[in-house]
């Protein structure tokens, strides 16, 4: 693939996302969503968020990762809830799916 090949959509999409980003402060106070539309937002933000998370922590390389990188995230997810500090969140999710790949070697598929 040439180097023009790949420029071009690098442009395309450097130029749409830098539109987007203007075209934000540009309407601000001029354009009004309707509360159903705000809400519908706010949960399409969380249901993106929480399938990136997922898949994420589910598959790597298309292929199931093992249970420990699930209950490591798992166990962020509800330190996350109980609205514990960050790093203690990290720490904790880090510390569980390391001991866990510790004790049970074969864990990880």
């Amino acid at each position: 693939m040439s180097a023009t090949a790949l420029l071009l959509p690098i442009l395309i999409l450097a130029v749409g996302t830098y539109a987007f980003r203007i075209v934000g402060p540009a309407v601000h106070g001029r354009v009004r969503l309707p509360r159903f539309v705000d809400d519908l937002l706010d949960d399409g933000a969380i249901v993106l968020l929480s399938a990136l998370t997922v898949t994420s922590a589910v598959f790597e390389a298309g292929q199931f990762a093992g249970w420990a990188r699930p209950i490591g995230v798992a166990v962020a997810g509800a330190l996350a809830i109980v609205k514990a500090p960050f790093p203690v969140i990290v720490v904790s999710a880090a510390l569980v799916t390391a001991l866990l790949r510790l004790i049970f070697p074969g864990i990880d598929g």
